[in-house]
């Protein structure tokens, strides 16, 4: 292995160590305990992706529909999805938002947002100038 690909290496070996770091604590920023993080993925995703069925719900989470069907009872309870009939298909229901599912899922960006512009703030100029041109970077990993 060459001295370039050992740096590689270990870039990807602290980089990732850091994103999974700073995931966590970007996680941590939290409004509601009420709402577990597998309720906030399930809620982000009906807020991305429109209503849909329990288990189209659970193929997008890569969970198990009776797993997912838990989570929706959930929600549910909470007052933060209605579940309608289906409009073609009797046996099936639909999983849709309420209003408060929305404004859960602002104020939990907000805080995080927030938790971040803090910390941002710390920084130097030079340093968030820095994170601009990472977050840049980051985003062309992501969508390779």
């Amino acid at each position: 292995m060459s001295l370039s690909s050992l740096d590689t290496a270990a870039l990807a070996h602290d980089l990732r160590l850091s994103v999974m770091r700073f995931s966590r604590r970007l996680r941590n920023q939290r409004v509601s305990t009420a709402v577990t993080l597998t309720h906030l993925a399930a809620l982000s995703t009906l807020k991305r992706h429109g209503p849909m069925s329990p288990g189209e719900l659970a193929g997008h989470e890569r969970v198990q529909p009776p797993s997912m069907t838990r989570v929706v009872v959930a929600l549910e309870s909470l007052g933060l999805v209605t579940r309608t009939p289906h409009p073609t298909d009797g046996r099936q229901v639909v999983i849709e938002l309420t209003p408060a599912a929305d404004e859960l899922l602002a104020a939990e960006a907000r805080a995080r947002e927030a938790w971040l512009t803090g910390h941002l703030e710390e920084l130097s100029p030079e340093e968030r100038a820095v994170l601009r041109e990472a977050a840049v970077i980051m985003d062309k990993l992501a969508s390779g």
